[in-house]
């Protein structure tokens, strides 16, 4: 199995997974790593740690449209059997999404399908979740389709909301439980192949 990754930053969660592969952790291979943005430090990351990587974006392809056929072929070379993506920053294109069905994972952070959707994303998710005054919140794993969080739940992980957390606190708890509840929902998902 290789598990390629798409990220627009640090890519914290695809660190882990590489990690989790070459500890054991994971049967399966690191294919490669493609970012929309030419300064995330994870492409440094790959380089020191001999992962391949590239940047691709609608700027450097010059639209939306090749852009997505670029990530589908990039993918496709690197024979990837499934996609995660680790903070990436952009919808996924039909091409990719066709060439990929139900093998593309995201993680959200909060449990879905409770603030999902447009713009919700890092901190608009944490602070809507204090808003609503929700006594749960916690991520979310799920299959990547056209509408933005709205693909299949493969896994969650609840963390509770304290009467006194601030976006901070609740952001800190919600991005403590990320790393593995992306690697367990892998590891459930091999296990059924």
């Amino acid at each position: 199995m290789i598990i390629s990754f798409l990220a627009s930053h640090g890519g914290s969660s695809a660190r882990h997974i590489i990690a989790a592969i070459r500890a054991g952790r994971l049967d399966a291979e690191p294919g490669i790593l493609i970012s929309n943005n030419r300064d995330a430090p994870i492409l440094d990351w790959c380089q020191d740690n001999s992962i391949a990587s590239m940047h691709i974006s609608s700027l450097s392809r010059g639209s939306e449209s090749a852009a997505d056929r670029a990530i589908a072929a990039a993918l496709s070379e690197a024979g990837s059997d499934l996609v995660v993506c680790s903070g990436y920053m952009k919808k996924i294109g039909p091409e990719t999404l066709r060439l990929y069905p139900y093998r593309i994972l995201n993680i959200h952070p909060a449990l879905l399908p409770a603030h999902g959707g447009k713009g919700m994303y890092g901190d608009h998710v944490h602070r809507a979740v204090l808003q609503a005054g929700e006594t749960e919140s916690g991520a979310t794993v799920h299959y990547v389709t056209d509408g933005i969080d709205e693909g299949p739940i493969i896994k969650q992980h609840i963390v509770p909301v304290m009467p006194d957390d601030t976006l901070e606190t609740l952001r800190s708890r919600v991005q403590a439980c990320e790393p593995e509840l992306y690697l367990s929902a892998l590891t459930e998902l091999f296990q059924d192949d």
